[in-house]
């Protein structure tokens, strides 16, 4: 799986583990682990990464875990890509400062996409994750919510992903919020599509997912990686599991 990235995901909110239902702040799962120790465990089990989100600052700006991802960077040999309330260059900045390999920019790149850009130009590809969270509407258009998916964005997923791949964007996390903590497993007609017509990008598959089985089933969907939250909270399935059933990632 060297082509292949495993995300597991820890959600924080108010200092604590959390995961939501299809990014609802009123319908919260809380874990009683500590988020530092959860992710000592991920990395001790394998992981190469972990994807890491301010859910405080989602909605409300000003990104929180800076001491939680410098303490996390000092005692594990993750690589961590995270986000939740970046809205602007200083906060890209700060990010990178206090130890993020990649700042993932969700509503913002949804609202400025000429901006966010900028950003890809001057950090490199490798350092930002453009976040598409989506959710199909009456007419079967994917929309993009914003604001932690409490407001429509005005914009559809399939001209923004192509605006994006244009200006040389390499990683794009794309969650289904239908499927988001609800363990339906992911919409993989969905992440096909986006591979297929966006060969380019390396895509990141979030949402649904419910046993060990569907990661091998994103990878051959051709995405880059996949992202692993409520089923490992929920112990349906391990990230040992994972790694043993496929090539060492």
């Amino acid at each position: 799986m060297s082509d292949f990235t495993l995300y597991p995901a820890i959600d924080v909110r108010d200092g604590r583990v959390v995961r939501l239902r299809q990014g609802d702040y009123a319908q919260e799962t809380r874990y009683a682990d500590d988020p530092l120790e959860l992710a000592a465990r991920y990395a001790a089990a394998g992981a190469r990464w972990l994807h890491l989100v301010d859910l405080d600052a989602a909605r409300a700006g000003g990104y929180t875990l800076a001491p939680l991802l410098g303490e996390l960077k000092r005692r594990t040999r993750l690589k961590v890509q995270t986000g939740g309330g970046v809205r602007g260059e200083v906060d890209v900045e700060s990010l990178l400062a206090a130890g993020a390999d990649r700042v993932v920019v969700g509503s913002l790149a949804v609202r400025e996409p000429g901006r966010v850009a900028s950003w890809v130009a001057r950090y490199g590809a490798e350092r930002i994750t453009v976040a598409l969270d989506t959710r199909r509407d009456a007419e079967g258009r994917w929309r993009l919510p914003v604001h932690g998916w409490t407001e429509e964005g005005g914009r559809e997923l399939d001209v923004l992903a192509a605006a994006y791949d244009e200006v040389g964007l390499r990683h794009l996390l794309c969650t289904d919020i239908s499927r988001d903590g609800m363990l339906s497993g992911p919409n993989f007609d969905l992440y096909r599509y986006l591979c297929e017509r966006f060969p380019r990008l390396r895509v990141q598959a979030s949402g649904g997912v419910a046993d060990a089985g569907e990661v091998a089933v994103a990878k051959a969907s051709g995405c880059g990686g996949i992202v692993l939250g409520k089923a490992l909270l929920d112990g349906r399935f391990t990230l040992a599991d994972v790694i043993a059933e496929q090539a060492p990632c």
